[in-house]
């Protein structure tokens, strides 16, 4: 079999898009076209991507955002929900290591995606609200082709519809889509004609909010339509370090931003010789500490998410990431509007911790859209997906750019490795035996096989859009995803 050749990244003049899925990309593309800014695009593409990977993302799950307005300070935007406000440290006293379980219906939290897109288009917004949704709820009601890579997460992840039965029915679990077959979602397209329409209160109150408190509760799931009613989010500054010499910028807690900040600081101070195995030793070392460092500050979960980076011809650059966390979330679904629930609730740690179990609280987020400035200007919106990959991803890109001086694509194409514990590393295939050798005699054991990916490690999928010496744009997408870049 030969094999296809590696992507290459992007140039063009004034704007670019990197998604995961083409109709994202090309949704994006429309608005831009349209005159829309760098949020309306994102919005449009989150619509789609929330479409056209169910499993990663949707009107269930929740968003982040890093914004680069131009000539403005930059800002993020935390649209994660609260847990139900009838959830108390009682509840989960009896589960091993007092942690709600992944799946479990107290895993479920309010959604905050809907608010996000409403709260980001009032602020920065151009277009009409509802042109944004059209492509989305153009692909739900007329069906799409599903692609490769979510055609084979859909299969992996079947025991999870196929446990709910509203889930089967919405995602079809008596027949699992294959990679090509056509699906549609009627129902999806009817909530996000409403949404269209009447803004996000038709999320969030009236029937769809009962339909929501329904399934939860038919599930012996917590959340209200009360919960839903009072949800806001909010937006708030970037935490920030520099490395080699490029500025990170990554979203405060409840996320785990933080962990990639505190590596970087200890990186930053070594040469990092990209021909020395033990530079990478170096780096696997520190992004260890990092993640122990947010996860003892914080929690420490994994999950699956979807990335739109997109620079607009303004110079307005914007990463937003959305998620149902696991994937397909907590499994259940709301039969009504076509939509799974998330289940971020598994994030919260154990009574007494900072991050512990209480009502009304926000717990620790997976989810963190980044970007990097340089000379105190733009330089590049980015993001990995993956949960527990994304700040080991956002370590290995930054390296790659920032130390090493790797063209955009070709350090999204390079293999990476994920951290499966504090000791235990699993590498992607193409990766250099050296290093492997290097990483056994450093103490590290091989975590091969130890992924939840059908007993595959999941090494994330970026995307990135970078600023070029020229003053243009060069974006990258994962071909680990589905995912391409668009520009003009």
């Amino acid at each position: 079999m030969t094999k296809a050749p590696a992507p290459t990244a992007l140039k063009s003049a004034t704007e670019a898009v990197a998604t995961g899925h083409p109709r994202a990309a090309a949704a994006a593309m429309a608005m831009l076209a349209r005159g829309g800014t760098a949020v309306d695009a994102a919005i449009a593409a989150d619509a789609v991507l929330g479409v056209v990977e169910p499993m990663a993302t949707g009107l269930g799950g929740d968003s982040l955002a890093m914004l680069l307005p131009p000539n403005e300070a930059p800002l993020t935007y935390n649209g994660t929900g609260c847990a139900p406000m009838a959830l108390t440290p009682d509840h989960v006293r009896a589960f091993p290591d007092q942690k709600i379980p992944e799946r479990h219906p107290y895993s479920v939290t309010t959604p905050g995606l809907a608010r996000g897109w409403g709260d980001l288009h009032a602020r920065f917004g151009r277009l009409p609200f509802a042109d944004l949704l059209a492509p989305a709820i153009e692909l739900a009601r007329d069906g799409f082709d599903v692609a490769p890579v979510c055609a084979r997460e859909w299969a992996i992840f079947a025991h999870i519809i196929q446990n709910d039965p509203a889930s089967n029915l919405i995602y079809h679990g008596a027949n699992i889509p294959k990679a090509g077959d056509r699906f549609a979602n009627p129902a999806l397209a009817d909530l996000l004609a409403s949404i269209a329409t009447h803004g996000p209160d038709a999320f969030y109150k009236g029937v769809a909010a009962e339909a929501i408190e329904r399934a939860a509760r038919a599930r012996g799931a917590l959340l209200t339509v009360e919960d839903l009613a009072t949800h806001e989010g909010f937006f708030d500054v970037p935490v920030r370090r520099m490395f080699k010499g490029i500025e990170i910028l990554e979203c405060p807690p409840n996320t785990h931003g933080i962990g990639v900040l505190k590596a970087l600081e200890t990186l930053d101070t070594l040469d990092l010789p990209m021909d020395d195995p033990m530079s990478m030793i170096e780096v696997v070392k520190a992004t260890r500490d990092g993640m122990k460092y947010a996860r003892n500050t914080v929690a420490d979960p994994s999950g699956d998410t979807v990335c739109t980076a997109i620079v607009d011809r303004e110079g307005f650059a914007v990463t937003l990431m959305s998620s149902v966390f696991k994937r397909f979330g907590s499994g259940i679904g709301v039969p009504e509007l076509g939509i799974c629930l998330q289940n971020r609730g598994h994030g919260f740690s154990a009574p007494g911790h900072i991050n512990g179990v209480a009502g009304g609280k926000r717990p620790y987020h997976t989810v963190i859209p980044a970007a990097a400035l340089k000379d105190g200007a733009f330089h590049a919106v980015f993001g990995v997906v993956g949960g527990l990959m994304q700040p080991q991803g956002h370590i290995q890109l930054m390296l790659r750019v920032a130390a090493w001086g790797q063209d955009v694509q070709e350090a999204i194409n390079a293999p990476r490795w994920r951290l499966e514990s504090d000791t235990r590393i699993a590498l992607e295939p193409g990766s250099d035996p050296a290093f492997a050798t290097a990483l056994k005699a450093a103490g590290f054991e091989d975590a091969t096989g130890a992924g939840e990916l059908g007993g595959r490690s999941d090494f994330g999928g970026a995307q990135c859009v970078v600023r070029a010496p020229d003053g243009g744009l060069i974006a990258g997408s994962d071909p680990r995803k589905d995912g391409t870049t668009l520009g003009r």
